[in-house]
Order: structure tokens, then sequence, then C-alpha cells
């Protein structure tokens, strides 16, 4: 007779729910492996494949792209007021 003591199969089998319990949240709450960016000839590839814009259209970004340097995305402490206007607004020069 063994009483309220558990034996080693028990033991397992919690194991191993728990084992399937914590590989379920972990699918479930984990980040999607996405590509976090896109290079501008992709996408322009991608907009020229599905029919977004013309061969001439393609051409011509294509050239720019292979052409400009990139534009950096910040411009640093010294922003011009133009830069910090939304859509629709007009900057202010005071």
């Amino acid at each position: 007779m063994t009483g309220w003591t558990m034996g080693t199969d028990a033991w397992i089998w919690m194991g191993a729910w728990a084992l399937v319990m914590v590989l379920v949240v972990w699918l479930l709450v984990r980040e999607p492996r996405h590509r976090t960016r896109d290079d501008a000839g992709a996408i322009l590839r991608d907009r020229f494949a599905r029919g977004e814009i013309s061969v001439e259209e393609y051409r011509r970004a294509a050239a720019a792209l292979d052409a400009e340097p990139p534009v950096p995305v910040s411009g640093g402490p010294r922003r011009h007021a133009a830069d910090h206007t939304h859509h629709g607004q007009e900057a202010r020069h005071d």
C-alpha cells in the first residue's frame, strides 16, 4: 500500500505535462521572426512584381537608388522646424 505518496511514473508524467505547457506558452508569446528592415531595392522589386509601378517607373527609381547615397533618418539635434510638421500643418517661422 503506497498511501498518499506519488510514484516515479507520476513525477515523470507531471514533468512531461509541465514541459508541454512551457512549450505551448513559449510558442504563443515569442515574437515572429520577420525581416525587420527591407531594403529599398527589395521593396521596389516587390512593387514592380505586383504591377503597382510601370517598367519606366521601375527603371527610373532603380537608377535613382543606384545614383544617390541613402538619406539619414535622423537629422540630429539641430532639425529644421519643417521637419516637425504633421500632415496638413504649416511650419511656423517666428
